[in-house]
């Protein structure tokens, strides 16, 4: 049995997959299997997975579509090893990830999860010169609904006792388990997390380095802002009944982190309206942001300012400026 399983969900994933299997298949840490699941593809999605299967340690597994939370509890199903790590198909790993990981969770037996930061790259696979640094040590509950340190959805690997334990089967599912609750379509990653955090006693912790380069898909992120807090909302619903003290206590403040973190993206997409709009809910909501992290609310609010006041112009060539000086 191989020490690590590597779950790849990829739903018409051909234009990055190749790439994303190329930085799994170079982890420095070799004793590991991939288990690519093709959910539904109409694409070439599967002959591309097909392709890498000359390398023994490479899977693929079939399904009719069923989103990416249910490629996911697939591929957990299928995997043999004794930790499980998660990569979406357009992501990459960086060669001493896994090697990272595997080393921090023998270190710490009382660790569930181990993740680590990021760094972002668009659709082309250029470094946006954005970062994903989260809080590495000494993760509550509320540091993870306020701002999930583990930050997206291929930087964590996971004890293969964690992802049994959190595992239950729906009345209507006859195949396997549910490690991710497939009802969601977005806001699945922190509904999984804050069930660890608020059902078992295992930790999450960090380790350092931006390990994941993940990839930002601008198109039709506009869109995707009002169900990604619709989603998050239902999240919040769904789990208040585990612990209804500490969602009183800490709901608000949590709504108000998320609000402007969409406010944020929604000035990266240049929505001078929304972006406003989001970040003024946001201090509506709750002021502990402005005071736990003055400096990202108040340079929230000063971009959101300007893209309301003077349109995309300022914001569009401080990012040519960035990218210039990144070239150099």
């Amino acid at each position: 049995m191989p020490t690590a399983s590597i779950v790849v969900p990829a739903y018409n994933a051909e234009a990055t997959l190749a790439e994303t299997l190329a930085s799994l298949q170079a982890q420095t840490y070799d004793d590991f299997e991939i288990i690519i699941v093709d959910d539904g593809s109409q694409d070439a999605t599967s002959e591309i997975a097909r392709a890498h299967q000359g390398d023994t340690r490479v899977r693929l597994v079939g399904q009719a579509n069923r989103g990416l939370a249910g490629a996911r509890n697939t591929g957990i199903a299928a995997a043999r090893g004794k930790l499980v790590g998660l990569c979406d198909a357009d992501d990459l790993w960086m060669p001493e990830k896994l090697a990272a990981h595997i080393h921090h969770l023998k270190a710490e037996p009382d660790v569930g999860v181990s993740y680590s930061g990021s760094a972002l790259i668009d659709e082309a696979g250029c470094m946006m010169g954005i970062k994903q640094a989260p809080r590495l040590k000494n993760v509550t509950a509320a540091h993870v609904l306020n701002r999930n340190p583990i930050g997206n959805g291929s930087a964590a690997v996971i004890r293969k006792t964690v992802l049994e334990a959190l595992a239950y089967r729906p009345s209507f599912e006859t195949e396997r388990d549910w490690v991710f609750d497939e009802t969601f379509r977005q806001s699945e990653d922190i509904e999984c997390w804050m069930r660890l955090m608020l059902k078992t006693d295992w930790q999450i912790e960090g380790v350092p380095g931006l390990l994941t380069h993940y990839r930002i898909n601008a198109g039709g992120l506009s869109a995707a802002l009002d169900r990604q807090l619709e989603a998050w909302e239902r999240m919040v619903a769904k789990l208040r009944p585990l612990n209804p003290e500490f969602f009183a206590r800490h709901e608000p403040s949590s709504r108000a982190y998320q609000l402007r973190y969409l406010a944020r993206r929604a000035i990266t997409n240049l929505d001078r309206d929304k972006a406003w709009e989001l970040f003024a809910r946001s201090v509506q909501e709750s002021l502990r942001p402005v005071f736990e992290e003055p400096v990202k609310t108040f340079s929230t609010f000063a971009a959101a300012l300007v893209l309301k006041t003077f349109g995309p112009g300022p914001i569009t060539r401080l990012g040519q400026m960035k990218s210039k000086l990144q070239s150099i």
